[in-house]
């Protein structure tokens, strides 16, 4: 069991045939203390050690290894036993509430929840908003102006940095893309 906290550039997932993976993404905010986010960025993954009889070690206690079917009751534990925790923060940020808290101390509760600066999240979340108008018709410079960027070769950039590939590629719908 891998625990991967957020990427801030594009990454190639390599999978044999006939293995299967699945994965929960955590609400933004929402992290295990012992693995905080900024310490798993860009496939900086934490592997939990799995006993012999199939189950996983975390927190000095042997836990039911997760599948599709009862990830949600894993993760419903997790929070039970104080292991998941949510930093409210987060949420009063991304809506523009502001707190009276100096902005260092903002900053720095914002990256320990999340694992990058608000900033780079901002940037990967226009660079998402690119991509969906992208695959709903939109062309590449109406995209461009509309998500916020400063031209094309800005959304190129960005795309190819954040994503692994060209607006022109997402259009055509050549792009694989797990977003």
């Amino acid at each position: 069991m891998h625990l991967r906290g957020p990427a801030t550039r594009a990454t190639t997932m390599v999978c044999s045939a006939d293995s299967e993976y699945f994965g929960a993404d955590f609400r933004l905010g929402a992290y295990l203390p012992m693995f905080p986010p900024a310490r798993l960025t860009n496939m900086r993954d934490a592997v939990l050690p799995i006993l012999s009889d199939g189950r996983i070690l975390l927190d000095g206690r042997a836990w039911e290894m997760p599948t599709p079917q009862n990830i949600d009751v894993f993760i419903d534990r997790l929070q039970r036993a104080d292991l998941m925790v949510f930093d409210p923060l987060i949420d009063e940020l991304r809506h523009g509430v502001v707190r009276t808290m100096p902005k260092r101390t903002v900053q720095s509760r914002f990256v320990r929840a999340v694992g990058v600066p608000l900033r780079t999240l901002e940037l990967i979340e226009r660079a998402r908003r690119a991509v969906r108008m992208l695959h709903a018709g939109k062309t590449i410079a109406e995209v461009a102006s509309e998500a916020g960027y400063y031209d094309q070769p800005h959304l190129t950039r960005s795309l190819r940095r954040l994503i692994g590939h060209t607006p022109a590629e997402v259009a055509q719908g050549s792009a694989v893309l797990g977003l």
